[in-house]
């Protein structure tokens, strides 16, 4: 588990190293699902405060280059090869997208497939569903059902201090 404080040098002296400290700037967010954010417009980039717990150093520190290397490569760029060269130029080992864990226990829904597998989501479902882990297409015998669980923030400043310890 990452120590926030340590992931702030991290990202200041990735930020001092490969861009400018007088433009760039990091900082925590409060995402749930996304580890990283590269904002173009604020010029800022952001690591999710509830993932950092969930992962080992070498884990954020992959986030934190993975986020250098889109700042480095422009808004315009993605996840296209001009990224991925930058990206391994500067030690980026990781795939383009995170796979790591989630903060479910902050997802206020909670949908069950009448085989008990559990889905969670951070925003309300628009549309029916079923478990794609029973179909790969939508088939009603595996339809999602869905509830909504009262996230208070007692439960958040929770999260957050298992982040911080």
């Amino acid at each position: 588990m990452a120590d926030l404080a340590r992931v702030r040098v991290w990202a200041d002296a990735l930020i001092a190293l490969h861009l400018d400290p007088a433009v760039w700037s990091f900082g925590f967010d409060n995402a749930k699902k996304r580890a990283g954010l590269c904002n173009f417009t604020d010029h800022r980039i952001t690591v999710s405060r509830y993932l950092a717990a969930r992962y080992d150093d070498d884990e954020v520190h992959q986030i934190l280059l993975h986020e250098v290397a889109h700042a480095l490569a422009g808004a315009a760029v993605g996840h296209g090869a001009e990224w991925k060269r930058i990206a391994e130029d500067i030690g980026y080992a990781g795939a383009r997208l995170h796979s790591g864990q989630t903060a479910d226990e902050l997802a206020p829904w909670v949908g069950s497939c009448p085989n008990g597998h559990t889905v969670y989501r951070h925003r309300r479902p628009s549309r029916r569903s079923s478990c794609a882990v029973c179909s790969r297409s939508f088939d009603l015998r595996f339809e999602i059902r869905w509830h909504r669980r009262e996230i208070t923030p007692a439960m958040r400043r929770n999260a957050a201090a298992s982040v911080a310890s």
